[in-house]
């Protein structure tokens, strides 16, 4: 099945995997006169750049939009080449790594061993969950359903609002007709990817494994969110710091 979803990405990065969200939701507030001068009727209020791709300059921020924007559909394909840069991103590796190596020092199914073999297994386990959570909440179950697996940053409001927000994410998405629905591709997906990656953990397959897997997934994605939500603040007062200490 992986060796099938990189086949899948390799595709769809031959391909060009189409306009990316933020940038076919720009293109949809784009004059239609394309020799008319940018500057002259520049917007009031432009909304904030949502080309930011990195959290702190490292973790993956594919999937972020801004909810001041108009809310413009995105394809299937467009799902799955969000779902592939997550899946394939450089940093994904060695946030598996860090995970294996936890495993290991947890000595987490111990069928796996120890020694060099045993962090392998368990190296190739920890992607393989990342991969196919990704693919199923991004991408498979979304284009299937027809749910937006955008995170529609809110970015006003009080802090405390907005992290509400940002969790609440976790259980209420788009449709792609715009509309707020359950977010089953988040539920669903994840419920899926862990069901699937029972092919790998022949130690940790009865129900309270599977559902304390689910727990911790849909925990990551909401603390996932709230990192979204709150980048660009935290982004902006290290760039203030900088510059208060660089004018010291």
């Amino acid at each position: 099945m992986l060796s099938l979803l990189a086949w899948t990405c390799a595709a769809q990065a031959q391909t060009g995997g189409g306009p990316q969200p933020e940038t076919a939701a720009s293109s949809a507030a784009t004059p239609a006169n394309p020799s008319a001068n940018p500057l002259a009727n520049p917007p009031a209020n432009p909304p904030a750049n949502p080309e930011d791709k990195r959290i702190f300059g490292v973790l993956p921020n594919n999937r972020t939009t801004e909810n001041s924007l108009p809310f413009t559909p995105i394809t299937a394909r467009q799902k799955m080449t969000i779902a592939c840069k997550d899946s394939f991103d450089l940093p994904v590796y060695p946030t598996a790594a860090a995970f294996a190596a936890l495993y290991q020092l947890e000595d987490q199914n111990p069928s796996f061993g120890q020694g060099m073999a045993g962090y392998a297994k368990r190296f190739g386990t920890a992607y393989g969950d990342q991969m196919i959570g990704n693919m199923m909440t991004e991408g498979i179950v979304p284009s299937l359903l027809h749910e937006d697996p955008r995170y529609f940053r809110l970015g006003e409001g009080t802090k405390r609002s907005r992290a509400k927000y940002a969790l609440e994410q976790i259980l209420v998405t788009r449709t792609d007709g715009g509309r707020k629905t359950f977010n089953v591709a988040e539920v669903g997906g994840n419920a899926a990817a862990v069901a699937v990656t029972n092919l790998w953990y022949p130690d940790t397959r009865t129900v309270s494994d599977n559902v304390e897997k689910l727990g911790i997934q849909l925990a990551t994605d909401a603390f996932s969110n709230v990192l979204k939500e709150f980048w660009p603040d935290v982004k902006r007062y290290l760039q203030r710091k900088r510059q208060g200490n660089a004018g010291d």
